[in-house]
């Protein structure tokens, strides 16, 4: 999709993944994910974190966990963004200390083809995992997002989220600096 140009909003369909979704879903993780890793990360190492956290297996265990919710855009019958949320309290001790309003969900992974972005792909991803947070209980949402990566800061400020701490973020023994980010969630919209 190297010359595909961004999708018309109507185009675009967004839905919960389901096990066949599950290789085109890795496919796209493998994609995007190197996107948001911060310079110097070794190739190596966003290559082992792929494997060990983005396969089609990964994705499958995800799928089984019902603490996790996957949701998964397209555009022209491909797969153009994905959101992983993750319900429940933080494990993170750092992340702990600054969501303290319960019950919350993590906002895990949220990643769109570089071809869609600035399209409103990835702000209808985000709109449908809060509403489904919403519906499962959430009265909060938390992501942590690399302090280098000023543009996906910016995009999630825009969503509602706000920087509320700091934590780290492991990527093939890197350990690299996130912002906790926190957005309420209110009434659906």
């Amino acid at each position: 999709m190297d010359d595909a140009r961004p999708p018309d909003d109507k185009t675009v369909t967004v839905a919960v993944v389901r096990p066949d979704d599950l290789g085109e879903l890795a496919g796209l993780a493998a994609r995007t994910f190197p996107m948001a890793c911060p310079p110097g990360t070794t190739r190596e190492n966003i290559d082992q974190f792929i494997a060990g956290h983005l396969s089609a297996d990964a994705f499958a265990g995800y799928l089984a966990d019902n603490t996790r919710r996957l949701l998964l855009a397209r555009s022209g019958g491909g797969a153009v963004g994905y959101v992983m949320m993750v319900a429940g309290d933080p494990s993170d001790p750092a992340v702990a200390a600054v969501v303290t309003d319960r019950p919350t969900t993590e906002l895990s992974k949220c990643y769109v083809d570089l071809h869609v972005h600035g399209s409103g792909v990835a702000a209808r991803l985000v709109a449908a995992a809060m509403d489904l947070a919403r519906a499962d209980g959430a009265r909060t949402c938390w992501l942590g997002v690399n302090q280098l990566n000023v543009r996906a800061q910016r995009f999630y400020a825009k969503q509602g989220f706000a920087v509320v701490g700091t934590k780290t973020f492991d990527v093939g023994g890197e350990v690299h600096d996130d912002f906790v980010m926190l957005r309420p969630l209110g009434e659906a919209s």
